[in-house]
């Protein structure tokens, strides 16, 4: 699409709407945050599928303060120096919070933080395993920075074995220089996703992708190839939407048939899940649906002392 037609793209389309957030699952959850004194990415980012995802148990909680030392022009979280402020006990509060919640599946981000010099890294680890330790039955999925493509920040966080391990692509390689943060580059985060195979091979890697930046067919498919061939497991689509004036203005709002279109190219490709909508986010919970069986089969496996692999192949995964 043109510039000259980019800049007169029409309002938000009906599909883009969606219904005020109810439920009783919805309004326990939000009322125990406010005791707890927790903020969710849910929240903060005014995720349109909150009320869907707290009904269903799930909730996305962000680690390691509201400032992100990037400044990728698709986001609205803060961006500056936190001068390696951290909450050295972070990890226990967020998992004791989250053990009192009656959650089923948890996903845990956090912003980039350049400014420690592990990353992070060892934060993310200690969280997960405090969430595992006090709430065994949760599945925890991590959404996490590229650690500046560093292999032992990424092993570190691996070796604590969430069961999925997230980082977001999110937009093609053409476009990510205009898109995200100098730091994050496409290349480093694809090494991230593969080095996560590399540590472990049985965890299972998720990313996402954004529609409607400009990018080409012929690109999310490029792609979608390139995630496949570092092994991620699961791929989500979502439609971008430009959070405030100062950010990259929508060039296209995607159709819900086009983006059923490329849920069928990714599934046709290899991906174990996709979720593919207007409204998907990354930790949208349509996956979980998946991961939480799968999971909870191999889970079932372990305890029977079975191979888990084996069952992979058994049934034809």
């Amino acid at each position: 699409m043109s510039e000259a037609a980019a800049k007169k793209v029409s309002p938000k389309p009906a599909w883009l709407k969606v219904r005020a957030p109810t439920g009783d699952n919805y309004a326990r959850i939000k009322d125990l945050l406010g005791e707890l004194k927790l903020a969710t990415v849910c929240q903060e980012a005014k995720c349109p599928n909150i009320g869907e995802c707290w009904s269903g148990g799930t909730a996305t909680f962000m680690l390691m303060g509201e400032v992100c030392t990037r400044g990728c022009r698709f986001c609205n979280i803060k961006t500056g120096n936190p001068k390696g402020v951290i909450d050295p006990f972070e990890p226990e509060k967020i998992a004791y919070s989250i053990s009192q919640m009656d959650l089923e599946y948890v996903v845990i981000t956090s912003v980039d933080r350049d400014d420690l010099e592990d990353q992070g890294s060892n934060h993310f680890a200690r969280t997960v395993a405090t969430i595992k330790k006090l709430a065994p039955k949760l599945i925890v999925e991590i959404l996490t920075p590229d650690f500046k493509g560093d292999f032992d920040c990424v092993r570190i966080v691996t070796e604590s074995k969430p069961d999925v391990f997230a980082h977001n692509i999110e937009t093609v390689e053409r476009l990510t220089p205009s898109v995200r943060d100098p730091r994050a580059k496409y290349r480093q985060s694809l090494r991230v996703l593969e080095m996560v195979k590399e540590v472990d091979p049985s965890r299972y890697t998720k990313s996402s992708i954004m529609l409607g930046l400009g990018e080409t067919d012929d690109e999310i498919l490029q792609t979608l190839k390139d995630l496949r061939a570092v092994g991620c497991d699961v791929v989500t689509f979502g439609q971008y939407l430009q959070p405030t004036p100062r950010h990259l203005k929508v060039v296209e709002f995607i159709t819900p048939e086009k983006f059923a279109e490329w849920q069928k190219t990714a599934e046709d490709m290899g991906f174990l899940y996709v979720a593919s909508g207007p409204l998907v986010r990354s930790s949208y919970r349509a996956g979980e649906f998946f991961m939480k069986s799968i999971i909870a089969r191999e889970r079932a496996a372990e305890k029977n002392q079975q191979p888990e692999h084996g069952e992979r192949e058994q049934n034809g995964i």
